[in-house]
C-alpha cells in the first residue's frame, strides 16, 4: 500500500499537470533550453493556446499568458520544485525530470499500448495454438510461426519507443496535446 506521503505527492504532482498552460511552459522550458527569461516562454505559450504564429498574436494575447504564469503557473511550479524562477527567468531543477513518467500522453483516435500488447499476445497465444494442433499449413515450419510472433512483438516495442519518445514533453517543436 502506499504511503500517505507518496500519495500526498503524487497528488500535487496531477494538481501541477492538470493545467494545459504549465504543461506548456514545460514543454517550451525543455524545448528551447533553460534558462529561458518570462517573455519568450510567455510568447510560446500563448502562440499554442491560440493557435496561432508567435508574430500574429497581439498585445493583450501576450499579457494575458505573460501575468497569469507570473502571478499564478509559474510560482506553483516552483513551489513543486520543478523550476527555479526569479521573476525574469526560468530554470528546470532536476525534479523536472521526474515528472515524465506522469505525463504520456494517449491521444483520443489511439489505444493505450496495454490493450495494444494483450491483443497482440491474444493473437500471438491463437497462432501458436493453432501450430501446436496442426492447423496450419504443413508447408510453413512451426519455428517460422513463433519467429513470426517474436518478430511482430519486436517491431510493436521498436514502434512504442519511437511513439513514446515522440510524445514526450520537449521533443518536437509543438507540445504533444497539439500533435
Amino acid at each position: 500500500m502506499e504511503s500517505g506521503e507518496l500519495a500526498k505527492e503524487r497528488d500535487e504532482v496531477f494538481s501541477l499537470l492538470s493545467n494545459q498552460r504549465r504543461r506548456y511552459a514545460l514543454h517550451a522550458c525543455k524545448r528551447f533550453g533553460t534558462p529561458i527569461d518570462l517573455s519568450t516562454l510567455s510568447e510560446h505559450v500563448a502562440a499554442w493556446e491560440y493557435g496561432h504564429e508567435i508574430e500574429e498574436l497581439d498585445a493583450d494575447q501576450r499579457k494575458r499568458v505573460y501575468t497569469s504564469l507570473q502571478q499564478s503557473h509559474l510560482p506553483a511550479m516552483e513551489g513543486a520544485g520543478v523550476i527555479e524562477f526569479d521573476g525574469r527567468q526560468i530554470t528546470l531543477t532536476d525534479d523536472a525530470e521526474e515528472l515524465e513518467v506522469y505525463m504520456e500522453i494517449v491521444p483520443e483516435d489511439s489505444i493505450p499500448w496495454g490493450k495494444y500488447y494483450l491483443g497482440l499476445s491474444l493473437i500471438s497465444a491463437f497462432v501458436l495454438a493453432g501450430v501446436a494442433l496442426g492447423i496450419y499449413p504443413d508447408f510453413v515450419p512451426p519455428l517460422a510461426w513463433g519467429a513470426a510472433v517474436v518478430a511482430a512483438f519486436g517491431a510493436s516495442s521498436i514502434a512504442h519507443v519511437v511513439w513514446s519518445r515522440r510524445m514526450k514533453i520537449g521533443y518536437s517543436d509543438e507540445p504533444p496535446e497539439l500533435r
